[in-house]
């Protein structure tokens, strides 16, 4: 940690010096002192085929999501429709909700404007919404997104204790 947020110091400033060096070192101790992030616990595995899929699916939505924003900025006429939707993740991995939510972020079109930790719930701002049934359907990739990462990520247990959980839904 400490080395990374030196070397963004470094890279703000713009140049390799000791003085530039030394400054972000103590600037990233006092931000680490004073911010200290929550612990997040990794006891799953990597699975390759899992991997495989997220990456895959990630790369799709990213593709048709560009297509389909670039579309909506360059139709003339009526400014595209837009919500804000609650989205409730079925994991209660600090872990994997984070990942979800930045891989939601980083797809055109939908962006997580809110989380709740303790309830592992996502606020996404979609664009292009036209109706309940579009809603549904961010809401289904977003669920997909999360299901996609767990499958990538998690051990054996929380593997059994996500699908487990998601039968009920």
């Amino acid at each position: 940690m400490l080395i990374g947020l030196t070397v963004v110091w470094v890279l703000l400033w713009g140049g390799l010096t000791v003085g530039n060096v030394l400054s972000g070192l103590v600037v990233a101790v006092v931000v680490t002192l004073v911010f200290p992030l929550p612990p997040i616990v990794f006891g799953g595995r990597l699975r390759a085929r899992g991997l495989a899929v997220l990456i895959g699916w990630f790369v799709v939505e990213l593709v048709v999501a560009s297509v389909q924003v670039a579309a909506l900025a360059l139709r003339i006429g009526r400014p595209p429709l837009n919500a804000v939707i609650e989205v409730d993740l079925r994991s209660r991995s600090d872990l994997y909700l984070t990942l979800t939510a930045e891989l939601l972020s980083l797809v055109p079109g939908s962006l997580v404007v809110e989380v709740r930790r303790s309830t592992s719930t996502l606020f996404l701002h979609v664009l292009g919404v036209r109706d309940e049934s579009d809603v549904e359907a961010a809401r289904r990739r977003a669920l997909r997104q999360e299901e996609r990462v767990v499958r990538a990520l998690a051990s054996d247990e929380e593997l059994a204790a996500y699908l487990a959980e998601g039968v009920g839904r």
